[in-house]
C-alpha cells in the first residue's frame, strides 16, 4: 500500500488495480452520500431514466445526430489544422499560422452570427462551430512541436540527401504522425465538451445537447445524469479507439521504458 503513495513509484498491475477500485468505492460513496439531499438523483434512478430517454425520447436517434455531427466535425479539423500546421515552415505563411493559433482567444459565441450567413445554419453551423473552436487549438499545439523539432534532426536528413520537401515529408509529417494522433486525440475530447453547445446554440436538428438542455430545463436531473453519463462512456470508447490507432500507426511511441 506503501507503494500508493510514495512519488514515482513503479506503477504495477497490482497497483493499478488497487488504486481504480479505491477511487470506485470513493467516487460511489460520495454519491450515496448526495442522494440525501432531495435534488441529487440516485443511481437507480438515473438508470430509470435512462431507460425511459431510450424508449420515450429516442435517445439512441439524438445519440446518432450526436455522432455524425462530431465525426465530421474531428475529420474536417484534423485535415484543416495539419493542413495549416504544416505551412509554418514557409516563411511567408508563419504570421497566418501564428493568427489562426491567437484566434483561440476568440469567444465562439460571437460567431454564431457570421458562421450562420456563411455557413446557412442547421447542420453545417454546428459542424462549423466544432471545427472552428477545435482547430484553433489544434494548429497551436502541432505548430509549437514544428517549431521545437531539433535541428540536429533537420540536419541528420540533410546527411541522408533529402531535399527541403523531403525533410518535410520525412522529419515532420511522417516523423511526427505519433503526436499528431496523440493532440487529435485531445482536442477529440474536447469535441465533446463543446458538442452540446453547439447543440444548445442549433436545436433544429436535435442531438444530445438539445435533449440534456431540454431535461435541464424542466429540472429532470436524472435524466441530465443519464445523458451526461452516456456522453462520458462514449468519449471513454472514442479516446481508447484513438490510443489504439495510435498505437497501431506508431508502436514504437508507446514502448515503455523498464
Amino acid at each position: 500500500m506503501k507503494y500508493l503513495f510514495t512519488p514515482l513509484a513503479v506503477d504495477t498491475p497490482s497497483n493499478k488495480f488497487i488504486a481504480f477500485w479505491a477511487w470506485t468505492i470513493l467516487g460511489s460513496l460520495i454519491w450515496f452520500i448526495s442522494t440525501l439531499n432531495s435534488f441529487i438523483p440516485t443511481p437507480k434512478e438515473v438508470l430509470s431514466s435512462w431507460v425511459f430517454l431510450v424508449q420515450q425520447e429516442a435517445l439512441l436517434y439524438e445519440l446518432y445526430v450526436s455522432l455524425v455531427t462530431n465525426f465530421e466535425a474531428l475529420i474536417i479539423t484534423a485535415v484543416l489544422s495539419l493542413f495549416i500546421s504544416y505551412l509554418i515552415v514557409l516563411p511567408i505563411m508563419k504570421p497566418f499560422v501564428n493568427f489562426c493559433s491567437k484566434s483561440r482567444f476568440f469567444g465562439i459565441t460571437g460567431f454564431v452570427v457570421l458562421f450562420t450567413l456563411v455557413f446557412g445554419g442547421g447542420h453545417w453551423l454546428k459542424v462549423s462551430l466544432l471545427v472552428f473552436g477545435m482547430s484553433v487549438f489544434f494548429i497551436t499545439s502541432m505548430s509549437n512541436i514544428i517549431v521545437e523539432i531539433p535541428e540536429v534532426e533537420f540536419d541528420y536528413a540533410r546527411t541522408l540527401r533529402f531535399n527541403n520537401w523531403g525533410i518535410l515529408l520525412e522529419v515532420i509529417i511522417w516523423g511526427k504522425r505519433d503526436q499528431a494522433i496523440e493532440i487529435f486525440r485531445q482536442n477529440a475530447a474536447m469535441g465533446f465538451v463543446m458538442l452540446t453547445m453547439v447543440e444548445g446554440l442549433n436545436r433544429s436538428e436535435g442531438g444530445l445537447g438539445a435533449l440534456m438542455l431540454n431535461e435541464n430545463k424542466h429540472f429532470k436531473l436524472d435524466a441530465v445524469f443519464a445523458i451526461q453519463i452516456t456522453i462520458l462512456l462514449l468519449g471513454i470508447v472514442q479516446d481508447a479507439g484513438i490510443k489504439y490507432f495510435r498505437k497501431l500507426v506508431s508502436p514504437y511511441s508507446c514502448l515503455e521504458s523498464k
